[in-house]
């Protein structure tokens, strides 16, 4: 399901086309940030069709950018804004992007597990251009519409303990 505040992919191009002189920057984890030396390696897109435990279909469509930081670090570089534009200019000739997309980045190292994260802030200082992300988490669709589950909310959680406890003929009430 879609984040709740993420950024869709025509948004977020839309903000890289905005600073194409900055140098890119992903901050992964507070104060973590992606080796300068990063390349991106691949931007795939993905048609997400699902059923919910409340037995309602949901789609969506996720355009995630990978992140890769070599074991080495290759030269003392940044990669500039203008730099990811143009790749996402070469994927997007051989692959129409939604631009109602839901974005992530995905990205992992050796002291980061490798996941899938959201846009959540985009900072401007000096020459640099920072993306910080934020993870996603699991939800209950259908508890979300206020169907069961499986999963009792309060309500019926009491609802099912007073009905077990005070039927006629149950010797309880």
């Amino acid at each position: 399901m879609q984040h709740s505040d993420s950024v869709n992919w025509q948004d977020f191009k839309q903000i890289l086309v905005d600073n194409p002189d900055k140098h890119l920057q992903f901050e992964y984890a507070e104060g973590r940030f992606v080796d300068d030396s990063f390349h991106i390696t691949e931007i795939k897109q993905a048609p997400i069709v699902s059923v919910d435990c409340g037995g309602q279909m949901n789609s969506w469509t996720e355009v995630i950018v990978q992140l890769w930081e070599p074991a080495q670090r290759e030269t003392e570089r940044s990669m500039k804004v203008s730099k990811a534009l143009s790749i996402i200019n070469r994927v997007e000739k051989s692959l129409l992007l939604n631009p109602l997309a839901t974005v992530k980045i995905e990205f992992g190292n050796s002291r980061f597990d490798t996941r899938q994260l959201y846009p959540d802030e985009f900072r401007t200082d000096g020459e640099t251009f920072t993306v910080t992300l934020t993870p996603d988490f699991t939800q209950c669709k259908a508890r979300n519409r206020d169907q069961s589950c499986g999963v009792p909310t309060k309500e019926t959680a009491y609802a099912a303990v007073a009905s077990s406890c005070c039927a006629p003929g149950s010797g309880r009430c």
